[in-house]
């Protein structure tokens, strides 16, 4: 559903190079010329013609330092000293290394041959002119800049951040800090932990606060996330209770719902809707339902707004035990992921079954095992996916 979703054109900054690392290119990097541009030297030697090897001996005309501007050209039985990352003489197609030869005055002697354009950097051998070296999209790292330098690219086109405005409703969350006398409340962890998790997949998140679970300050918070936000992502106020009023609120609001509730376990109750170019997630209270509806479908929104192709990455591995699904619905099962002689294998060994609000299910080398709605008994050997966390 998500992939159909127009998320409008990428919006994005330049920003200088030194300061890129980490951020998502908005364009492709293209190759304005071919690297090298002329054949070079790879190491340091002598450029000679070939054919010219059966002579054994050659006279030295020249020296060509890297950086040297000059034509320089050899003759038959000529050779010019040639130093690593210089261009290569005209008329010269190979270069004997230095420990190939011995010096004799003016000449050098050809102790072992050498196969034609040996040490000789073709034109394009990195890269030919507009070649695609780095696509839009790409996270930019320590090569990326390495190879951007190269080019002489100062300034870097980046998409800008998605701000996520992260919201907790709900009269029985106690935010961090807060102090309550009443043993029914609940200590806030939903928002520090979507916050966490989008901000490490590239967005910006806000940290918006707790809610109590009226429409009028649902209202106004809803508002004001929108007004600071591209994406608001709250949690709580979507079930069926009667103190469930995100459902009611966000439709007030004029905002269009793309859908509400989704046939996956956990997370049944679920709503996105889109006002404007905003999106408003919905998501469940429970701990381990909004970070596993938060993966499944704020990441993606999150990667569309980065130019990214997908919000996060889905492998084949093996299962290492039986497996029993417990609902009639897809679930998304906490698990371990271990690779094993180069395959992905899956185990719930410290996994517990209960309700979803054991978040603690996805500390470790936890990953998401994802289940068909036709999926009941999964025996031990049986071949399954896997998100990666």
């Amino acid at each position: 559903m998500l992939e159909l979703l127009d998320v409008g054109s990428l919006r994005h900054e330049r920003v200088p190079l030194s300061s890129s690392l980490g951020r998502v290119l908005a364009i492709d990097i293209v190759a304005p010329h071919s690297e090298p541009e002329f054949p070079t030297a790879s190491m340091d030697g002598y450029a000679i013609k070939f054919e010219d090897q059966e002579l054994k001996l050659l006279r030295v005309v020249d020296q060509n330092p890297a950086g040297d501007s000059r034509d320089l050209s050899i003759n038959h039985g000529e050779c010019i000293k040639t130093f690593t990352g210089s261009k290569m003489p005209s008329g010269s197609d190979t270069l004997l290394q230095i420990e190939n030869v011995s010096i004799k005055d003016d000449y050098i002697v050809i102790d072992e041959a050498v196969a034609e354009a040996s040490s000789v950097r073709a034109v394009g051998e990195s890269f030919k002119k507009g070649d695609v070296l780095i696509k839009k999209g790409t996270k930019i790292g320590f090569v990326e800049i390495g190879v951007m330098a190269s080019l002489n690219v100062v300034m870097v086109d980046v998409a800008l951040k998605p701000r996520i405005g992260v919201l907790s409703t709900g009269s029985e969350i106690v935010d961090l800090g807060e102090c309550s006398e009443n043993i029914a409340s609940i200590r806030s962890s939903n928002n520090y932990t979507l916050a966490a998790l989008f901000e490490s997949y590239g967005a910006t998140a806000l940290q918006l606060g707790t809610i109590k679970d009226d429409k009028q300050s649902i209202t106004e918070a809803l508002q004001n996330a929108l007004e600071s936000s591209d994406i608001v992502v709250t949690t709580g106020g979507v079930s069926v209770g009667d103190y469930d009023f995100v459902k009611d609120v966000v439709p007030r609001l004029g905002a269009e719902v793309i859908f509400k509730g989704v046939a996956i376990k956990p997370g049944r109750h679920i709503m996105l809707a889109k006002k404007g170019s905003k999106f408003i997630v919905s998501l469940p209270g429970f701990a381990y339902s909004s970070t596993v509806t938060g993966v499944l479908y704020v990441l993606p929104l999150i990667a569309k707004m980065l130019a990214k192709s997908s919000g996060y990455e889905v492998v084949e591995a093996v299962l290492d035990e039986d497996f029993t699904k417990r609902s009639p619905f897809s679930e998304f099962s906490a698990c371990n992921l271990v690779l094993k002689n180069g395959s992905y294998h899956i185990n719930f060994e410290g996994k517990k079954i209960g309700s979803s609000a054991i978040l603690t299910n996805m500390l470790g080398s936890a990953s998401l095992m994802i289940t068909a709605i036709e999926d009941q008994f999964l025996p031990k050997g049986t071949r399954v996916r896997a998100i990666k966390l």
